[in-house]
């Protein structure tokens, strides 16, 4: 497996110009399994203004450690490759809508 090409690939799609929701994630974490809907709602709301990504930090321990992810679920909204917000732990869809409403037009 090249974790290479994965990896400039992340980094290609977190400096475009569309906002990116990154949500840090383990199979093995129970709160994450409780983000998963929501991130979904947010998706049907927000619709292609904003992308939304699920990193697995036991398959892309790289990107963990780059973004020294403590804990997840975490989330960090990217735009154009800067980080514009961060949170761990499981968030309200209100939250997030609101969170990322500025940035995804």
């Amino acid at each position: 497996m090249n974790h290479g090409t994965r990896t400039e690939s992340f980094q290609d799609i977190i400096r475009g110009d569309k906002p990116v929701l990154v949500d840090f994630y383990a199979d093995w974490c129970g709160p994450c399994k409780m983000q998963a809907p929501t991130l979904k709602q947010l998706a049907d709301r927000i619709g292609d203004k904003l992308r939304i990504l699920k990193i697995d930090i036991d398959r892309s321990r790289a990107a963990a450690q780059q973004y020294q992810i403590q804990s997840v679920p975490t989330l960090i909204l990217f735009k154009e490759g800067k980080i514009i917000w961060r949170q761990s732990g499981v968030q309200p869809l209100q939250r997030l809508e609101a969170m990322v409403k500025p940035y995804a037009g």
